[in-house]
């Protein structure tokens, strides 16, 4: 499977959609490649911490301080979420890693407490066969896509509008599982 697919759907994905996002918490273990397409980005900050720790770190992140979250680690449990919250402005988003989504149960105990914080939880497929949870406080994925930043910004080798409008598509057998618990 191609290797940059994965850091350019989690990276490209929040950040068109986010209407003028300039601070960003990356969470990952291995944070080269997503670091690698945040750089694209002029006049944005980024803060990375470690996944394995997620928890202690997040602790020494201001309250609502935080654009857009990157969370690369299936560990992330009720507190951890609630820190992210914490962190995260008014009109952030966040997008995370998931259990595979025929895990039904994992992803709606998730998903319920995610419900707690953001008006949006989109489940969307990254191209290379798993998917990741995009949570939003303001801005919806496919309504709110910046056209233009994600045209304009060079250097892709899989990410384009197209790919990020058709990546929330769901086959209707999960739209039937997660029904009244994924909001869009």
């Amino acid at each position: 499977m191609k290797t940059f697919i994965y850091p350019e759907m989690m990276v490209h994905v929040a950040m068109c959609t986010h209407k003028d996002p300039h601070s960003v918490l990356l969470a990952s273990d291995n944070a080269d490649a997503l670091e690698g397409e945040l750089s694209r980005y002029r006049g944005v900050e980024t803060a990375s911490v470690a996944a394995g720790d997620l928890l202690n770190a997040l602790r020494d992140v201001a309250d609502k301080s935080i654009d857009v979250a990157l969370i690369d680690t299936l560990s992330h449990d009720s507190a951890v979420l609630a820190h992210v919250n914490r962190v995260l402005k008014e009109d952030a988003l966040c997008v995370l890693r998931h259990p595979d989504l025929d895990q039904q149960a994992e992803n709606v105990k998730l998903m319920q407490i995610l419900g707690n914080y953001f008006k949006i939880i989109m489940p969307y497929h990254v191209g290379d066969g798993t998917t990741l949870l995009l949570c939003s406080k303001e801005y919806h994925p496919t309504a709110d896509l910046i056209l233009q930043r994600s045209d304009l910004l060079e250097g892709h080798q899989y990410y384009n509008c197209d790919i990020h409008t058709a990546a929330f598509a769901m086959p209707q057998y999960v739209r039937k599982n997660y029904l009244g618990v994924i909001r869009n």
